[in-house]
């Protein structure tokens, strides 16, 4: 009797796993497509935002530095969102907000040296 109760426990707690395991990948799943769809969503705004020049140093910025294109893409598609964009921005224009957007993430790095004063060698020979 005692095994019979066992082997339901074990399958009922098998049954379980498998189930949460399987909800598990349809979740990542689920995860990987609404990135996609945002991703392409992104590109379809920005597609409509800028010309092709424009479009064409975005992208070669988004290779060298991605965080910097990020925001710059953010800001448009805000801009675009709320109609602050009278049309197509061109490649002039683009570098226009690129200055903004450096302005406002510039950082500022200051270093200070910190000297430790040690017992030099050359001070014991001035002793003597």
């Amino acid at each position: 009797m005692a095994d019979d109760e066992l082997e339901a426990i074990r399958r009922q707690r098998m049954s379980e796993l498998q189930a949460k395991h399987g909800n598990g990948s349809n979740d990542q799943q689920g995860q990987q497509e609404a990135k996609q769809r945002d991703t392409e969503m992104r590109n379809s705004i920005l597609a409509q935002v800028l010309d092709q020049a424009a479009r064409g140093r975005l992208s070669n910025l988004a290779m060298v530095k991605p965080d910097k294109a990020q925001a710059v893409e953010n800001y448009l598609i805000q801009m675009a969102r709320y109609g602050k964009l009278a049309g197509k921005i061109t490649e002039s224009g683009l570098i226009e907000i690129l200055e903004k957007v450096s302005q406002q993430t510039d950082k500022t790095t200051k270093v200070t040296f910190n000297r430790r004063r040690v017992m030099d060698s050359d001070d014991e020979e001035e002793d003597e």
